[in-house]
């Protein structure tokens, strides 16, 4: 049975729908929840894949958070180990900056429902490939990351020019969030981390505007994402091999 390290950082954000397609093709999941224990010193030792979550902070706030530091070793040693690595927001984030990348504000926040465009490179991807020219999918983040050197640039918005990237064959990093149900973004809009920031919006967004869009958009996000989760759990049966990292 396939084992799967999950980072999780706050109640929230969990695997949504990816978690019910882990269980059926068998897997078994270990959260490491570092808003409950964030002295936790996890290691990728033994297992066969790992995901990381978003989260309200920054990926340079180890002075506040020091296990994104943590984060970020286990990280590239999965790499290393040429092992399944997806990273959602602020996972992705993480990943970039393993890699090397530098992560800073995006011009402008992303909340709600946003078209996400698949790059050329995107339209090949054995994840994206079933994207339409243009889907609409959920967001919520104010950084954005640098595409990694040596990584392929996936998907992109009006608002972000960097969505997506894969790095090598199984590493990904969505700043997206395909694993939301509707459920979930409730969760959101009542977390009041979630609600500083929409007030930070003086009204751009709002939240009966995020749930009127959710009603209208979460069906065809529902199945899309379990296209696009599937094909990453087809990455667990491609055989290993050792990557070398960039250098920092």
């Amino acid at each position: 049975m396939s084992k799967v390290l999950v980072f999780q950082h706050v109640a929230y954000e969990i695997l949504g729908t990816l978690n019910p397609l882990l269980k059926q093709h068998g897997f078994r999941i270990r959260y490491v929840n570092f808003d409950r224990t964030p002295e936790e010193q996890p290691t990728i030792d033994g297992y066969d894949g790992l995901v990381i979550l978003g989260g309200p902070m920054n990926t340079d706030q180890s002075d506040r958070f020091p296990h994104l530091d943590c984060e970020v070793r286990v990280i590239r040693e999965a790499i290393e180990q040429d092992i399944p690595v997806l990273g959602i927001c602020l996972g992705a984030q993480l990943v970039a900056k393993a890699l090397g990348a530098r992560i800073d504000r995006n011009p402008e926040w992303e909340i709600g429902w946003y078209d996400i465009l698949p790059t050329e490179e995107g339209r090949k991807d054995p994840l994206l490939r079933n994207f339409s020219d243009t889907e609409k999918i959920f967001m919520w983040h104010g950084d954005t990351f640098e595409i990694p050197k040596g990584a392929v640039h996936l998907a992109t918005s009006q608002t972000c020019v960097n969505q997506a990237f894969r790095y090598g064959d199984r590493t990904y990093g969505f700043q997206f969030h395909m694993e939301v149900d509707e459920p979930m973004v409730g969760r959101w809009l009542a977390a009041p981390d979630r609600q500083r920031e929409l007030r930070c919006l003086k009204g751009r967004v709002g939240a009966e505007e995020v749930r009127g869009a959710t009603r209208a958009h979460i069906d065809s996000l529902t199945s899309l994402s379990a296209q696009t989760f599937t094909a990453f759990i087809d990455l667990f049966g491609n055989k290993k091999k050792f990557r070398a990292l960039p250098s920092r």
